[in-house]
This record gives structure tokens, C-alpha cells and sequence, in this order.
């Protein structure tokens, strides 16, 4: 049997693979999945994806599943206390940007929107899907991205840097970037479609 070609930056790890199989372009459109994924990619900031993402699990634990109505709660006992937890990366200024990104949900939430329609307002509500044949020609941002960023920050988030942004968008499926000689490339046939 021939092994499925995949996008170059998947490891061999089957936690990596069943990331990249099941999760990474796949349109999300739930608002706390949305969330969970901002949230996430601002922890990878100067770090490896597969870094965070070995350590999701722990993330959920200690963050109350994303949860923005508990997150916004946290107070500086338990900002301590995940400063101690070894299961998550330990940077004060990335933890409180969970709790700040949750208090910025809730404002947009109160404003009368769902997190999903401000997030997905950015690409008009359509999955923008590209067509690069290797890694070497995605890009590390773009012109959506760098909007959304801006717009994020004023809006109070933090950790939303236009890379992390488009970062973001790709994982959440608002960008498609599986390469063309991935096979989750749209408009590939294969017996799991």
C-alpha cells in the first residue's frame, strides 16, 4: 500500500499525522473551538507548533476547556498557580493573554455577535484556498491576516501578531494551504472523501 503524501512539515509522530489528517484546514466554524485555537497559536509565539500541540491536553485541563466565562474569572491566584503547572509553558505574559483573549470574547459576545461570525467576517465568510506545491511557497502572513491582527488588537487580544494570525487561519480552515502534492489537497480524490 502507498503511503499517503502529506504536507512537508508533518513529522512522522502519529500525533502530528492525525493533526495534520484530521484538524489543520478544516473548517471550523464553533465558536470555543475558535477561541481554543487563538488562544493556542499565541502560545506557540517563538516556539514549535508541536510543542503547544503535545501539550494541548494539559492546556484544556488547566484552562477550563477554554471556557471564556471561567477563563475571565482567573484573578492572580491562579495566574500563580499555572505558573507552577510544568504541563504548559510557563511564560507569565502568554497566560495572562488567556485570561485578557477571554475577557476580550466575552466583550465581542456582548456586543451582539458570535465569535465565529467577528472571526470568519475577516475572510467574508469564505474558505480562501491556495495552491502552493511545496512549503517553500506559503507565506508567514498576508494582507487578511495583518487586518485581522490589527483588528484583534484593538479589539484587546494579545498574542495576535499578523504570523500568528495567519498561522491561526490555517488551522482553523479559514485558509487552506495543504499543498498540492498533499493528499487533503481540494480537489484530490482520496477513498476517506
Amino acid at each position: 500500500m502507498q503511503e499517503k503524501k502529506r504536507c512537508e512539515w508533518v513529522s512522522d509522530q502519529p500525533l502530528y499525522i492525525e493533526y495534520h489528517d484530521k484538524e489543520w484546514g478544516r473548517e471550523t466554524r464553533d465558536s470555543l473551538r475558535l477561541f481554543e485555537m487563538l488562544c493556542l497559536e499565541g502560545q506557540q509565539a517563538g516556539l514549535s507548533w508541536w510543542l503547544i500541540l503535545q501539550r494541548r491536553e494539559n492546556y484544556r485541563q488547566v484552562f477550563a476547556d477554554f471556557n471564556p466565562h471561567v477563563l475571565a474569572g482567573y484573578d492572580d491566584r491562579e495566574l500563580s498557580r499555572l505558573l507552577e503547572y510544568e504541563g504548559i509553558i510557563r511564560n507569565k505574559l502568554k497566560i495572562k493573554s488567556i485570561i485578557n483573549n477571554a475577557k476580550a470574547y466575552l466583550r465581542i459576545e456582548e456586543g451582539g455577535r458570535s465569535f465565529s461570525d467577528y472571526i470568519w467576517e475577516f475572510t467574508d465568510g469564505q474558505i480562501i484556498t491556495n495552491c502552493f506545491r511545496d512549503a517553500s511557497e506559503v507565506p508567514s502572513e498576508s494582507l487578511i491576516s495583518q487586518k485581522m491582527s490589527r483588528q484583534l488588537k484593538k479589539d484587546g487580544f494579545s498574542f495576535v501578531g499578523p504570523t500568528i494570525c495567519y498561522a491561526y487561519m490555517q488551522a482553523v480552515g479559514m485558509v487552506n494551504d495543504h499543498t498540492s502534492r498533499c493528499f487533503l489537497y481540494p480537489g484530490k480524490k482520496t477513498k476517506e472523501q
